[in-house]
């Protein structure tokens, strides 16, 4: 029992002198700050880049000013198999909300990106930013078809 108590008293000490306030070198470390002076910096996901057309297979793409229904209902049908488990449509979940992102990209960059997620992040500065403003989440390889990825494109137009 005077064992039992000893530690127990040892154990209050240690922790009372670890919390005591005293600072060490790694409390000034802030795990929100990459690098000094880039507070202002504009978040990936918020940021206007119309002329990046990203790595992979779609290098044009012209997209008609009227959107085919049709196609959209199939692409909603996708993105609900595939791509619901990660986006929402409207909200930032684990990777960012697909509307409006035609406003802020090109849509050659959003086809590779949904065809090529992995050589995206290993070769587009924005996908990589995208993945560090989502705490590290890579976007997963669904396997689609350029058909269906054009499909989900086209009903990013009408969220």
């Amino acid at each position: 029992m005077k064992r039992a108590s000893f530690l127990l008293s040892l154990l209050s000490a240690l922790l009372i002198f670890n919390c005591s306030g005293k600072k060490d070198q790694t409390d000034s470390f802030d795990i929100t700050k990459s690098k000094p002076g880039t507070e202002t910096a504009v978040k990936a996901s918020e940021r206007v880049d119309l002329e990046n057309k990203g790595v992979g297979p779609i290098t044009e793409l012209v997209l008609p000013e009227e959107i085919d229904q049709e196609m959209a209902k199939t692409g909603e049908g996708i993105f609900k198999q595939s791509c619901a488990i990660c986006h929402r449509p409207t909200d930032k979940f684990i990777g960012p909300a697909p509307k409006g992102v035609l406003d802020r990209r090109s849509p050659e960059w959003v086809m590779n990106m949904i065809l090529n997620p992995g050589r995206m992040l290993r070769d587009d500065p924005l996908a990589k930013d995208l993945f560090m403003e989502f705490n590290g989440s890579p976007m997963s390889d669904m396997g689609l078809s350029e058909e269906q990825a054009r499909a989900v494109l086209e009903y990013f137009r009408t969220i």
